[in-house]
């Protein structure tokens, strides 16, 4: 039996990913891309893989050290396993896997698209599995480290995301299982809660009826939108220490220590916020910003909506 592995060993004045193999899925915008910035920056030398093969491609060579852009589909299994071996032939054995990749869909379950919702299940949910699935032996190789996006969604289950929030509570039971299932052979297992994010996903979001409504209506601070490098600079923090949990923003501890409470205080929200709204029509919106026109296997999703930032800077590198 194999020695539970311990936290990365380094030299006070380095990082401990120094050098070390990083996968980030969903790298091309938002978290991903801030993500894969701040493991460039420790030292990691990092894939990212997307579906938006240009845009990655050109956030791959930002980057300040070595990384490498792969175009794949995270629910194509086949796909996924022949860019795992290239990933390992190109840069090496990767000992830190990031599964983020993402899309999401908002309205009511009867009016969603069953298509758009199965979608969001399949790159949210089957999408992590099978990127666990094709580097775990690398982990095992490495005893690494594989941290799993989940969401706020995954604690405190909201109206109007059933898709979203279903992928994330599986996501997060995944993990927990997996890390059941592999922290004997060295291999150590994180889950980050997130709250929000400014990303091209969520101002998208932002724009349609039904997030309208579900946002204004959110207590702060719940509601309040986070800089991605926030995020990133938490959850590489994590992966050095090979945390077993990270919140961000640090008060959704909250709702991991009130979760037995929180789907009753929900539906007793939500109920009037929605009772409210009598006869007003709630259009779904399909898969949701261009991450979500590029998982849109059907190509019905939307193009990006470009908005400004305040003084004019353009949003780069950003989505779910």
């Amino acid at each position: 039996m194999r020695p539970r592995a311990r936290r990365y060993r380094t030299h006070s004045h380095s990082s401990p990913l120094q050098g070390r193999v990083a996968v980030v899925t969903g790298a091309a915008r938002g978290i991903g891309a801030s993500t894969a910035y701040a493991l460039s920056r420790r030292g990691a030398h990092v894939a990212l893989l997307d579906l938006e093969g240009k845009r990655l491609h050109q956030w791959a060579a930002e980057l300040p050290g070595p990384a490498v852009p792969w175009t794949v589909d995270v629910t194509d299994l086949a796909a996924l396993s022949a860019t795992a071996d290239e990933v390992r032939n190109t840069l090496g054995t990767p000992s830190v896997i990031v599964a983020n990749a993402g899309v999401a869909i908002g309205g009511t379950f009867q009016d969603c698209d069953p298509e758009d919702w199965r979608r969001v299940i399949e790159v949210n949910l089957v999408g992590s599995a099978f990127t666990a699935r094709c580097f775990l032996p690398d982990l095992l190789r490495s005893h690494g480290y594989y941290l799993q996006v989940a969401s706020l969604a995954a604690l405190a289950p909201t109206p109007l995301l059933t898709a979203y929030c279903a992928s994330k509570s599986g996501v997060e039971a995944f993990a927990h299982a997996l890390r059941a299932e592999i922290t004997h052979r060295g291999v150590d297992v994180g889950i980050a809660y997130l709250n929000w994010a400014d990303t091209s996903l969520i101002r998208h979001a932002d724009q349609t009826d039904v997030f309208q409504t579900l946002r204004t209506h959110l207590p702060w601070p719940a509601s309040v939108n986070q800089d991605p490098a926030l995020y990133a600079a938490a959850m590489v923090r994590s992966i050095e220490r090979r945390a077993a949990h990270l919140y961000a923003p640090p008060w959704v501890r909250v709702a991991q220590e009130g979760r037995a409470f929180m789907p009753t205080l929900v539906t007793h929200y939500f109920r009037h916020v929605l009772a409210a709204l009598g006869d007003t029509p709630l259009p779904a919106t399909g898969l949701l910003g261009p991450g979500g026109a590029a998982a849109d296997t059907r190509g019905l999703a939307e193009p990006e909506l470009h908005r400004p930032r305040p003084g004019g800077e353009s949003w780069p590198y950003d989505t779910t």
